[in-house]
């Protein structure tokens, strides 16, 4: 892949509201696009710099140019750590060869084509109540994802559930947990019909899942983010969340979702709050996760031109000018 241009650029995109989860608030989704072109084709990349993970917006941008300064863009991503920018590069370079192969890049990699998913639908870490009617107010979404927060959790949960007697639930705390809340709490899970808790402890703390018996899965997230975890996570938790902007790209998530298939462990196909064009190529995963978390274009103010077609919570494939 020979003659190959590069360009690196932030893109902006409103939040409908806000989104709260247990660290925090934000209004708007702030991405970096990678796009490589050889004059004739051209490929897209979407990753969302995560301060959880010590990124920042001008560090992915700086890793992008630092990392496809050489001539050989076959050489660029194996010069990048795991993350954001990784996946920017990996996405778009993968984009780019379907294009120039006149293909998809589900065929490119020996994939069963993008079929359409049902996608969890975040409600963001608020009061019970108005957790509750949030819930009540999109009936037709079937997959809920409750941000929890600690303090509170039992009464949100029991609050939800009771506003959407008919959905399934998943819970996201966010490391919100104390040790001495995990038997309570997960015990309250169980009763309100939830399926899996994403990342209750700290990640320094979650040792203390060793052995515990647990009436409800827990999954892996701020815990695990490569294959590199997957020894020591994989006797803590049931789960874990794989999100290309941790993996740094679709290439090394492929890799990971084999890897944890001979682990045992089940899959939740996550994402940080980004556009269809973030969200189009971990599509390409949906088939071999058990819970599929990429709402962030049905968190956006407004998505980008051409986004993915998501209605009552169904993901369908993306039209070829968007990815892929």
């Amino acid at each position: 892949m020979a003659d190959i241009r590069i360009e690196a650029r932030v893109e902006r995109f409103p939040i409908a509201g806000s989104f709260t989860i247990s660290r925090g608030s934000k209004r708007e989704a702030v991405v970096v696009v990678a796009e490589v072109t050889d004059g004739l084709a051209t490929g897209r990349g979407e990753a969302v710099p995560y301060a959880r993970y010590g990124e920042t917006v001008d560090g992915v941008l700086g890793e992008i140019r630092a990392a496809t300064a050489s001539a050989d863009p076959a050489g660029w991503t194996g010069a990048m750590k795991p993350g954001a920018a990784r996946n920017a590069v990996d996405c778009a370079l993968l984009d780019l060869a379907a294009k120039r192969q006149r293909t998809t890049v589900a065929a490119l990699l020996g994939l069963a084509p993008v079929a359409a998913v049902q996608t969890c639908y975040t409600l963001s870490l608020d009061h019970p109540e108005a957790m509750a009617d949030r819930a009540a107010a999109v009936p037709r979404l079937p997959i809920l994802k409750l941000k929890l927060g600690g303090e509170g959790d039992e009464a949100r949960l029991r609050a939800v559930r009771a506003a959407r007697p008919d959905a399934r639930l998943v819970a996201d705390a966010n490391e919100a947990w104390r040790v001495d809340m995990l038997d309570h709490l997960l015990g309250v899970s169980a009763e309100c019909r939830v399926e899996l808790i994403e990342q209750p402890l700290p990640a320094g703390d979650d040792e203390a899942l060793r052995g515990l018996a647990r009436p409800v899965p827990v999954c892996a997230d701020e815990s695990f983010h490569t294959r590199a975890d997957l020894e020591r996570v994989a006797p803590l938790y049931d789960a874990v969340n794989i999100k290309l902007d941790k993996a740094g790209g679709l290439t090394e998530a492929l890799a990971t979702v084999q890897a944890c298939r001979a682990c045992g462990l089940d899959v939740m196909l996550g994402c940080m709050v980004g556009t269809s064009l973030a969200m189009a190529p971990a599509l390409l995963l949906a088939g071999a996760a058990r819970w599929v978390d990429l709402d962030g274009p049905l968190l956006l103010a407004e998505d980008r031109p051409g986004g993915l077609e998501i209605q009552d919570g169904l993901i369908r494939p993306p039209a070829p000018g968007l990815w892929g």
